[in-house]
């Protein structure tokens, strides 16, 4: 049972997401980043995604007021990264071609392995196939890489990522819904 709530995420929003993602970002990923590492994706890479929020395609989940955790798709180019990022794609994707890409999931250290992020991600799954895709891409980092897996993702190549002084490893992936 969740107790937990996943709704969509509003503008009102983003300094608690950017406080979720940098939360997690640094409990998570120590086992496959070093701390420099870390805080190249941090600073460079990882952030709030505001067309995202304003597609209305991003949700968080919360207990009270608290944002627990966060992720979305979307039907845009851009496969990863926040605002400040230099991965920034412009252009819309054709379902009947494209994969709709799933962005930007963070869980709090504290409700890591609970079934947050794989509510989230069903959500999401499920609203992409709504609005008409039948693929899905996602640029994992390498903690995600064994949660993506167990939900049916394949890892299709590696990217070397430059990141401030740092290059950072992320895996893109792929899964198939109809």
């Amino acid at each position: 049972m969740m107790d937990y709530e996943i709704r969509k995420a509003v503008a009102s929003d983003e300094v608690a997401i950017a406080a979720l993602i940098r939360a997690s970002a640094r409990g998570l990923s120590r086992n496959d980043y070093s701390a420099e590492e870390i805080e190249a994706a941090v600073s460079f890479v990882f952030g709030v995604d505001s067309e995202l929020i304003i597609d209305g395609t991003y949700f968080v989940a919360e207990v009270g007021v608290e944002l627990i955790g966060c992720g979305g798709w979307s039907r845009r180019k851009t496969l990863f990264g926040g605002d400040h990022a230099n991965s920034r794609q412009v252009g819309e994707l054709n379902p009947e071609r494209d994969p709709a890409k799933i962005r930007a999931f963070f869980v709090h250290p504290n409700w890591a392995r609970r079934g947050v992020g794989s509510a989230i991600l069903e959500k999401c799954e499920t609203e992409a196939q709504k609005a008409g895709f039948r693929s899905l891409e996602l640029m994992s980092t390498l903690p995600g890489l064994n949660f993506y897996r167990a939900l049916g993702y394949d890892a299709v190549e590696e990217i070397l990522y430059p990141a401030g002084s740092e290059v950072l490893k992320f895996v893109v992936m792929r899964k198939n819904v109809n």
